[in-house]
């Protein structure tokens, strides 16, 4: 990959993770001068590639860039049956599949790599399954302990009940309905659309099998996880349903995580290719930094006492 064509941010270049034999491509950014602080997964939905979380049409764009100049490891996955791993996984995997390939992969990355103070998730669409399923994975406390600790989870474009019918699903029989993943036109720069020509992939058939079965599974992956979890929805996510009952029925089975609901305003389905994605990746990191702050707290010394180095200060409160 050549260099960032934007003047002063820090570079993204090309990687290639192993999944446990299978080879996963990727995108990574470091911090520029030092150990990273923690380490950004970022994984994309159906239909598209790593480049989603690297917008070249404007400045600024990029989760990658965003996330490295603010001091974290950013590393965007091609999912199993994407990039590198289409010729070994024609068909893909499912989703445990894709669960173990992907924890084994971030466990070779995390051996040779700095991770900081841990780990956070970020998924878009169908690349949410896999982030949840991960999450789920790790609070069980099995394979991929070595990643280091998982602070959180963040997810854009994915609830529990569909919006489309099934025929209408990319990778399915029926058109691909453009307007549902960018929604209105006035949302992204006039580059997006070209660039993101280059983006796109082949739904892998087992995948495109496998999401219908979502809202039946989605429960007993939910019921595992004990991290803090967001759900962003675009103003216009038109995908899958975001009215309160939805949103009550998406939450109900995240019984041992928090959760929040934010909805990204001037936005379609595909937010990090629109305008909003910078809006959107600085409301994803502000909640990395939030997570990054409620561990410390947790992990700070209590006072019992006097501290001899706090020195008395007067405040004049008129």
């Amino acid at each position: 990959m050549p260099p960032s064509p934007h003047s002063g941010a820090p570079a993204v270049r090309a990687v290639t993770l192993d999944g446990g034999g299978i080879p996963l491509s990727g995108l990574l950014a470091l911090p520029p001068g030092g150990a990273p602080r923690a380490l950004v997964v970022a994984l994309h939905g159906a239909g598209m590639s790593a480049g989603y979380f690297d917008s070249r049409a404007r400045p600024g764009l990029s989760l990658l860039e965003l996330g490295a100049s603010l001091g974290y490891a950013v590393l965007a996955v091609d999912r199993p049956g994407y990039g590198a791993s289409a010729a070994v996984l024609p068909e893909g995997q499912d989703l445990a599949g894709q669960t173990t390939t992907l924890l084994a992969a971030l466990e070779g990355f995390a051996r040779a790599h700095d991770t900081g103070a841990g780990l956070l998730l970020v998924a878009h669409s169908n690349g949410g399954r896999l982030a949840l399923s991960t999450a789920a994975a790790l609070g069980a406390g099995g394979p991929g302990a070595a990643v280091g600790p998982l602070l959180g989870v963040d997810v854009s474009g994915i609830a529990r009940r569909l919006a489309v019918e099934p025929g209408a699903l990319p990778g399915s029989a029926g058109r691909v309905q453009w307007r549902r993943h960018w929604g209105a036109l006035r949302f992204y720069p006039p580059d997006a659309f070209r660039l993101g020509q280059e983006l796109l992939r082949p739904v892998p058939a087992v995948e495109a099998r496998e999401i219908l079965e979502w809202p039946a599974a989605y429960p007993a992956v939910a019921a595992r996880i004990r991290v803090p979890v967001r759900f962003t929805f675009a103003e216009q996510e038109q995908w899958w349903r975001h009215d309160p009952d939805a949103v009550e029925e998406l939450l109900a089975p995240l019984s041992m995580a928090s959760t929040e609901v934010v909805r990204q305003p001037d936005a379609g389905h595909n937010i990090s290719l629109g305008w909003a994605a910078r809006a959107y990746h600085l409301r994803v990191l502000s909640f990395l930094e939030e997570r990054l702050l409620a561990r410390n707290v947790v992990r700070a010394p209590v006072l019992t006492g006097p501290d001899p180095d706090l020195k008395k200060v007067d405040v004049d409160l008129t």
